[in-house]
């Protein structure tokens, strides 16, 4: 199966930036905390003009957080700007501005999981560790254990069978790695699987068994319209596109029910991603 799915992806790989030769290990940390629940068509550009901006950790460091929060644009979860840049901090102050290989040490900077550790450690110097995203669970939980999804949230039986899986050989299975991710982005996805086009389709469990249906726990789908997920962009989006403080009478006209544009403000301040100003203004992080 590994061999197949490697095969597969040397053909078949989509040619994107931070997978290149020459990309570095801090273009590889943005790209892996920009696409957290963002498609890749959409954080192409913005990912390709923040590494023309700041490309290195040391350049973001020297740039205000507000900074980083406007050229986040809309990507959505906009809290990822402001971790992303106290990481370009820690790292340009404790690491010499040089992105850790360790997993533990990366781990420790802020805002960075055990999937974006795991990331960077394989993707940017080769370590040899399992990466386990939401398309990595998903081949697993099909060509091996015969479910037709991943659990809602990661599992000790995951982590397992993801560590059984990797390749001894660090280059392997670096590349095993991203090879296994891009067959459930492109292939193995989770509405509509491409069986007939899947290197490993006549080892799937799944298949074999019959595509039985999924009958284990969902996760809920988020509604947007109405949230206060929307009401917090449209705040970002006004002092995103404002060339200085704005008064909160501008606030008040990008969402009708008070209680819950206050609220929404309220927020934003305490996770630092808006600063309230004299004079009753708004603006992003100085």
């Amino acid at each position: 199966m590994i061999s197949r799915v490697i095969d597969w992806y040397g053909d078949h790989q989509r040619d994107l930036p931070w997978r290149r030769p020459e990309a570095s290990p801090w273009g590889i940390l943005v790209s892996e905390i920009m696409l957290q629940q963002t498609p890749v068509a959409r954080a192409l550009p913005v990912w390709q003009e923040w590494l023309e901006r700041w490309p290195t950790p040391q350049a973001l460091a020297q740039a205000a957080p507000g900074d980083a929060v406007r050229a986040w644009g809309r990507l959505g979860y906009p809290r990822r700007a402001l971790r992303l840049h106290a990481a370009a901090t820690a790292i340009a102050t404790e690491h010499g501005g040089r992105v850790p290989s360790d997993p533990d040490t990366l781990r420790a900077l802020p805002g960075i999981g055990a999937y974006t550790a795991a990331a960077v450690a394989s993707f940017a110097y080769g370590v040899r560790i399992p990466v386990v995203d939401t398309n990595v669970r998903r081949v697993h939980a099909r060509a091996v254990t015969g479910a037709a999804q991943a659990a809602p949230s990661l599992t000790a039986a995951e982590s397992r069978l993801a560590a059984e899986l990797l390749p001894a050989n660090p280059a392997e299975a670096k590349v095993w790695n991203v090879a296994v991710m891009e067959l459930g982005a492109l292939v193995c996805t989770a509405a509509r699987p491409d069986c007939d086009h899947c290197p490993i389709a006549r080892q799937c469990a799944w298949r074999s068994a019959g595509y039985p249906a999924y009958d284990g726990p969902t996760k809920a789908a988020q509604r947007w319209h109405g949230t206060d997920r929307q009401v917090r962009g449209l705040v970002l989006q006004l002092l995103r596109e404002s060339h200085g403080p704005v008064p909160a009478a501008r606030v008040d006209l990008v969402w009708p029910d008070d209680a819950q544009r206050q609220r929404c403000v309220a927020s934003l301040i305490e996770d630092g991603l808006v600063d309230p100003l004299p004079g009753g203004r708004y603006a992003l992080p100085a």
